[in-house]
């Protein structure tokens, strides 16, 4: 058998950083979990297809595995299952950090796609904050409201305890616009959860605590 290095055993998670998140309103039935040392494994059904399109790059490109299913009000608009899904999520991605001992903290990333480019940073912080300089030129991608994608991100970086910026630097095609703040979010999350193994398990704060 194949022994570890030190390192490498100093690396990897101090324990299974999976947590399920079961949410219930008058507006949304949503069931979340995740699992921050997957593969990129998604199921997701929100009954907005670019949400779930938008979800699945989430997991794929930060390699989280995420099942997530919501029942919502979409009678009346798309609005509340959105911002429920990032609620939930957040809830669950915040829950499986537990403690934060050992992350990385910081990252961000530049996201291209064709002519688009942006930027995404983050603060694994537990002080949720949102910066969002997005725009779109159209008031839809497929059924999605465009104004819905920052409710989404407020929702998410509020819940899961996040320092999130979010900054679009040029581009044309709303539908890349949309999806480079969504890969470059899955980028960034995923090098700051990430387990450094110079942190040696503490916690990346002289405070002791995030």
């Amino acid at each position: 058998m194949q022994q570890r290095s030190k390192s490498a055993e100093s690396a990897a998670p101090a324990e299974n950083r999976t947590a399920t998140v079961d949410r219930r309103t008058k507006e949304t039935s949503i069931s979340a979990t995740v699992n921050l040392d997957g593969t990129g494994a998604y199921d997701v059904a929100t009954g907005v297809g670019f949400l779930d399109h938008m979800l699945e790059q989430l997991a794929r490109h930060g390699l989280f595995d995420i099942a997530l299913k919501a029942d919502g009000d979409l009678h009346i608009d798309q609005h509340h299952t959105t911002e429920d899904s990032g609620i939930v999520l957040g809830q669950a991605f915040a829950q499986a950090l537990g403690d934060k001992a050992g992350i990385t903290r910081y990252a961000s990333c530049y996201l291209p796609m064709d002519e688009t480019l942006t930027r995404v940073a983050v603060d694994v912080s537990g002080r949720p904050f949102l910066v969002w300089k997005v725009e779109f030129t159209r008031s839809k991608i497929g059924e999605m409201d465009t104004e819905l994608f920052r409710e989404w991100f407020q929702a998410f970086a509020q819940n899961a305890g996040i320092t999130l910026h979010v900054e679009t630097l040029y581009g044309e095609n709303n539908h890349h616009v949309a999806e480079t703040c969504y890969k470059a979010l899955a980028r960034a999350l995923r090098q700051a959860v990430s387990i450094d193994a110079r942190q040696s398990g503490r916690v990346p704060s002289t405070k002791g605590q995030l």
